[in-house]
């Protein structure tokens, strides 16, 4: 990292920025080039694993990517601020961001799936006591993004 004064290391901080987000885009790339997909998200800590967790159409580029090359890039930013100067050079723009890439797969047992649901929706609603019909669970993709690196900084 480049600026190390505005990377953040603390696991419990990069967790917070994370999960005041509300946005994970996902970026693919392959013979075609880069596939970047904006998804709404659950995220989930267990001991030093950290997880995505995310839903949609259960056909298209992304899940064929998916499928393809089990690897993905992602990016998540919040805290957003333009930062007034007296000179143009003088603005700046405060951020906090997380970056890194995972290994990506399809969840196909329901159990998982009807959990991750849970978690996109208890991030988006705060609540967590969701039910989903069984033909809602069968008819959606829902896949996982096991991190393998991330880093994180801000400018605040």
């Amino acid at each position: 990292m480049r600026r190390k004064e505005r990377e953040i290391t603390d696991l419990q901080k990069i967790d917070g920025i994370i999960m005041a987000c509300d946005c994970c885009r996902l970026g693919f790339a392959d013979e075609n080039g880069v596939y970047i997909v904006p998804l709404n998200f659950g995220y989930e800590v267990k001991g030093e694993k950290r997880s995505f967790y995310f839903h949609g159409a259960k056909e298209g580029r992304k899940i064929d990517l998916i499928n393809r090359t089990g690897r993905a890039g992602f990016e998540l930013d919040t805290s957003h601020e333009v930062a007034d100067g007296e000179t143009a050079c003088n603005y700046s723009f405060l951020y906090q961001s997380v970056i890194g890439d995972g290994t990506v797969s399809i969840v196909t047992d329901d159990a998982e799936k009807r959990a991750a649901l849970q978690l996109i929706m208890e991030h988006y609603s705060e609540k967590s006591d969701w039910s989903f019909p069984d033909a809602a669970v069968r008819a959606v993709a829902v896949f996982k993004l096991e991190v393998r690196e991330l880093a994180c900084k801000e400018h605040l």
